[in-house]
């Protein structure tokens, strides 16, 4: 008979021989430093195939519909199916024991015969040797699994225990992640519905009582025509009203277009920078995009134009600007360049970190570069959500 590789499955391989401490340094490395979880998880597949003596190694999440997909992996079989493939979880396969039970299970020298899928086919086809699968839990919850699979001889038999390190790693990596985008859309619901209180303050503003405020002076007009070349206090006290409720009118009007600039929501981010330009007592040349973007974009990119504006002229004492707002492929660029003095901030108390936090919510990137004497540079990326378009 034939020697059979898969009947030794009481191999032992060394600890530091499977769980390399130096490994795992570098994923935690790159959780700590906020890699996407795709690139975790691909990172993870990589460091574990080569540490097992494995041929396939990869990451796969359980769906709601009793499948599994295919999140990342290395080795042929990850390489077939590629990242994304959704497969039906058989019942010889590891990964369905793991799904069923919550525990690591192992498959060895099984011949899938009679199994189906593309998973089953390609061990059938390869004569996969041995299978090893270990549960991902996330805050206690089974999500998914790590497998990893080998043609030539048997994992080690104290295998999943060991893969417990990088599946715990992976649980961190999900859970971080999953944190991160419920704070981000969190704060992006913080900033949608201060804009939208913004837009409404302006409408009511706008509605009420600025419009009593342009009839009160045109009242007051009309009352002045009405006593013609007359003199005395009567006449006194209505010229002060009429330039009391003038003043007022200017300054409310000043006030909702601080809240919310009317040329902005009706003409978008072009128009609405244009009228910041015109209102700066400061050279400003302008490159901005016509396109319209989505409402939370605009008014974001608008208020770290006006930021920047104003440290131009308050703080730097700057002789020019130029600002650039272009869309490349499915994000807004955003520039804004000076010549004055230098050394702005984008931390503490300033208005810059507001505006940094503000771009965070959009899923971008607000960068500052200040150096003293040089100008500054205020530069944003924000991705375009098409689905939030105005």
């Amino acid at each position: 008979m034939p020697h059979n590789p898969c009947l030794a499955t009481d191999t032992v391989t060394p600890l530091d021989a499977v769980v390399d401490p130096s490994a795992l340094r570098r994923l935690a490395m790159a959780v700590a430093q906020g890699v996407s979880p795709a690139e975790i998880f691909t990172a993870v597949a990589e460091e574990v195939g080569p540490l097992l003596g494995a041929d396939d190694a990869a990451v796969v999440r359980f769906e709601p519909d009793r499948t599994a997909t295919v999140v990342a992996g290395l080795g042929a079989w990850v390489h077939e199916l590629a990242a994304g493939t959704r497969v039906e979880l058989d019942d010889p396969l590891a990964i369905t024991a793991v799904f069923r039970t919550g525990r690591s299970a192992r498959v060895d020298d099984h011949d899938y015969s009679g199994a189906s899928g593309p998973i089953a086919d390609y061990l059938r086809r390869v004569r996969t040797c041995s299978a090893v699968a270990s549960p991902i839990l996330v805050e206690g919850r089974l999500w998914g699994a790590m497998v990893a699979s080998t043609k030539r001889e048997p994992l080690p038999a104290d295998i999943e225990e060991r893969m417990a390190n990088f599946t715990e790693l992976v649980g961190i990596v999900i859970a971080n992640a999953t944190s991160r985008a419920e704070l981000t859309a969190s704060r992006a619901r913080v900033v949608a519905a201060g804009d939208e209180a913004r837009r409404r303050i302006q409408r009511d503003l706008h509605d009420g009582a600025q419009q009593g405020l342009v009839s009160t002076v045109i009242t007051l007009k009309r009352a002045r025509l009405e006593l013609g070349d007359a003199a005395g206090p009567v006449v006194e006290l209505l010229d002060e009203a009429l330039a009391h409720a003038e003043g007022a009118s200017g300054e409310l009007r000043e006030l909702a277009q601080g809240i919310l600039p009317v040329a902005l929501s009706r003409g978008g981010l072009r128009a609405g920078i244009d009228a910041l330009a015109s209102r700066v007592h400061l050279p400003v040349s302008v490159e901005v995009t016509a396109e319209r973007l989505p409402a939370a974009l605009e008014a974001t990119a608008y208020f770290i134009v006006a930021e920047a504006l104003t440290n131009a002229v308050r703080h730097a004492r700057a002789g020019s600007a130029q600002i650039a707002a272009v869309v490349d492929g499915g994000v807004l660029r955003l520039e804004v360049r000076d010549d004055g003095v230098g050394g702005a901030r984008s931390d503490g108390s300033s208005g810059l970190l507001g505006l940094r936090d503000r771009a965070g919510a959009l899923n971008g990137e607000l960068r500052v570069d200040s150096p003293p004497g040089e100008g500054t540079v205020i530069a944003a990326t924000l991705p375009i959500q098409r689905s939030r378009a105005a």
